[in-house]
């Protein structure tokens, strides 16, 4: 019985809703644990309808995973995303380049699609590229190099060495300093140079998508992109940057019809 109620919610609730850049941890236990009771209150105002949740990385301002050991903290929303895929939220978490190293742990506890790589999706009729957005379009080498270094099985074996005291600590110190040395204007709308832009028209080139859907760059932006095609003909899509939860508080929500941006009104 409960078994068929839980599916009969299921098959009721119709929208899938896209989130990114919460920074769970930073840049103090309180500022965060705001954040966090915020998030959760959105959660549960949108879970009477919510069929699909996609968490488009940077969920954690760091994260990694030891085998026996993750960092402290976050209870509040990882009990809320518990409750809510045990009453059939289908939910997917994208790492970012500051929780890049997940591995299993959020897959067992939540029941989550952990995503490292950008994902092609099809809602209804609509196709959907997803990805957080580090490391996508031309330049931006450095960051590139150390992400493969980052993301290397040896280094990640080698750290994983290291007392979780020591990780953990450095790491978590290492994610503040990065996102202390940004200003409000690192994350400005920098138009056709923006790399996740570029990286879409690139992708056009030889696909079609209807939505393209990142984070990463903490402002929010839906507007429409068009490319021309080597052959000579144009494709159009939409290109979507899905802000933050530290200053914006902001989502999009597709219905099955069309897809729109907003911000979470809490009170």
């Amino acid at each position: 019985m409960c078994y068929l109620a839980t599916s009969i919610r299921a098959v009721l609730k119709t929208k899938t809703y896209f989130i990114s850049d919460i920074h769970l941890g930073a840049p103090s236990v309180a500022e965060s644990q705001a954040r966090e009771r915020r998030l959760v209150n959105f959660l549960r105002e949108i879970a009477p309808d919510c069929r699909s949740l996609y968490i488009v990385g940077d969920l954690f301002d760091y994260w990694f995973e030891y085998k026996q050991v993750v960092p402290r903290g976050h209870t509040r929303l990882l009990g809320t995303l518990g409750e809510l895929v045990d009453n059939g939220l289908e939910l997917h978490i994208f790492t970012g380049n500051h929780d890049l190293w997940m591995a299993d742990y959020l897959s067992e506890e939540l029941g989550a699609t952990i995503h490292h790589q950008p994902l092609h999706l099809q809602l209804n009729n609509a196709q959907f590229y997803i990805a957080h957005g580090d490391g996508l379009g031309p330049g931006d080498l450095k960051y590139k190099l150390l992400k493969k270094i980052f993301t290397n099985p040896l280094c990640r074996w080698l750290y994983n060495r290291l007392h979780p005291n020591f990780g953990v600590g450095f790491a978590a110190r290492m994610s503040r300093a990065s996102r202390n040395s940004q200003s409000d204007d690192d994350h400005a709308f920098l138009g056709e140079a923006e790399r996740q832009l570029q990286h879409s028209k690139s992708v056009l080139e030889d696909h079609t998508f209807d939505y393209f859907i990142y984070g990463h760059r903490h402002h929010l932006k839906n507007m429409e992109i068009s490319h021309v095609r080597a052959d000579g003909t144009q494709v159009d899509s939409r290109y979507i940057v899905l802000g933050d939860w530290i200053t914006l508080d902001s989502y999009a929500v597709w219905d099955g019809q069309k897809l729109q941006t907003s911000t979470f009104k809490h009170t």
